[in-house]
């Protein structure tokens, strides 16, 4: 039985930039760097060091050469806030794309774009 989502694999074309994205403007830390040797290189990535689910940054052209089979378009995916507001102004602080504030039955909610044009989403959780 699936216990937890453990780990989110994102395929990006710039994996130093990404880097940059999710962690100077949406403020994640980086847990880990890894290198097999052989020119596969992946970084992970997460809200806090304690998360438990964290996002794996993939090179998109490698991951296409080695798996012409898979989809490597972007997941949707939706973070959960306390602080709903404060996200939303600083993103908008640091020039992220940023999409209305929505009031869904299950809470508020916006989009957001990180530097490859990637649209994710945040809910308010209280």
């Amino acid at each position: 039985m699936i216990s937890q989502v453990g780990q989110i694999m994102l395929y990006v074309n710039n994996q130093e930039e990404a880097s940059k994205f999710w962690t100077e403007k949406v403020g994640f830390t980086v847990l880990s760097e890894n290198d097999n040797g052989q020119g596969m290189r992946w970084i992970e990535i997460a809200p806090t060091k304690e998360a438990e689910t964290s996002i794996i940054l993939h090179n998109k052209e490698l991951i296409a050469k080695m798996q012409p089979e898979l989809n490597l378009g972007t997941p949707s995916l939706m973070f959960f806030t306390n602080e709903l507001d404060k996200l939303y102004s600083n993103l908008l602080d640091k020039n992220v794309t940023v999409g209305k504030i929505v009031t869904m039955p299950s809470g508020r909610v916006f989009n957001f774009a990180d530097n490859e044009e990637n649209y994710l989403a945040v809910m308010e959780k209280k």
